[in-house]
């Protein structure tokens, strides 16, 4: 049968809890089976997953990604705890490292050795979860005698990745990967690097979910839609984390040229360095059919779970890109 193929709505949908929750009711009254948070900064995710649990009936809500820096793994654990019981059986666990920016910048936090950091939180934070008692002296943690109650249905712990170590690490440790502003050619090998690290675990790599966040926006003015990509991405790419992996995806010269803008503070070189050829790789603009045929590509491609994240537009734009993928207007069988 193979793994369900999703679309999920984006949030939180603003600074405010009520707009959230609106979304998050009209994705259900439509027909999204997801809803998958971002976490960056206020307000903050996991404390919304507790407070808008209540709101939902049947729409299964996971976090991409919470940083492993922020939060030790029995505040992590216990925070899933709460979160599976209030959304049993339809809450994920997203763990990843973040970036330099979000970690160094804003929270004085230097982003030490995130493959380890990561792989030895989500060993840790499965056990937890399973209420086995805390017995780590690891490489970059240490708990001894922590144990909480165990769940009857502990929650998955999906891994944020970009290159092959840590795609690997995620298929191998955790319960699912989760994949973020890839350009199209780089799929392929991505999801090889699944497979091996599913491979090193014993699992078959078909059983191994694959989430990701698409930038999409469905406008009939695709230099617009660029436009507004190249603004809010660009800073993405010239983050070190981002930066590397751009290289690594065979667009070695557009990272150096972002780096080399970004330290000058040239906005015009740093953003003119994605070009419209490299945005169609990684964006998904166009008009609804064009949108809706590039997720059911990246569905074939190995994709499982689609977040639909507009690209910062109106209010009436975000209105047209998740409508057209409501259960009204969409299918991933191209009728």
């Amino acid at each position: 049968m193979g793994l369900q193929k999703r679309v999920a709505v984006t949030l939180p949908a603003g600074p405010l809890l009520e707009q959230t929750i609106a979304r998050l009711q009209w994705a259900q009254d439509n027909g999204f089976p997801d809803a998958w948070f971002s976490d960056s900064g206020a307000p903050d995710s996991l404390t919304q997953v507790a407070a808008i649990a209540h709101h939902t009936e049947n729409i299964r809500i996971g976090v991409a990604v919470t940083p492993v820096y922020t939060r030790s793994p029995a505040v992590l654990a216990a925070s899933a705890n709460v979160l599976a019981q209030v959304l049993p059986g339809r809450f994920v666990m997203g763990l990843g490292s973040s970036s330099q920016t979000i970690m160094g910048q804003w929270n004085g936090i230097a982003l030490d050795k995130p493959l380890t950091r990561v792989k030895e939180t989500t060993v840790m934070v499965r056990a937890m979860l399973r209420g086995e008692k805390s017995d780590f002296d690891l490489d970059t943690l240490y708990s001894r005698g922590y144990r909480q109650a165990p769940l009857e249905n502990p929650p998955p712990v999906y891994v944020g990745a970009l290159r092959p170590k840590m795609i690997e690490m995620a298929a191998e440790f955790g319960d699912g990967v989760i994949f973020n502003l890839w350009p199209c050619s780089a799929l392929p090998k991505m999801m090889e690097h699944v497979k091996i690290g599913a491979e090193r675990a014993g699992k078959d790599w078909q059983d191994v979910e694959v989430v990701n966040r698409a930038m999409v926006l469905a406008t009939d003015d695709k230099a617009r839609g660029r436009d507004l990509f190249r603004a809010a991405f660009a800073p993405y790419y010239a983050t070190p984390v981002y930066n590397k992996f751009l290289a690594w995806a065979g667009y070695g010269d557009v990272a150096d040229t972002i780096t080399e803008g970004w330290a000058t503070k040239d906005r015009e070189k740093t953003t003119g360095a994605l070009t419209d050829d490299l945005i169609d790789e990684i964006a998904i603009i166009g008009t609804e059919a064009e949108i809706q045929d590039r997720i059911r590509a990246d569905a074939a491609g190995g994709v499982h779970t689609h977040i639909i994240a507009p690209i910062a537009a109106s209010p009436e734009d975000v209105e047209r890109t998740f409508t057209a993928f409501t259960a009204g207007n969409f299918s991933f069988d191209k009728e």
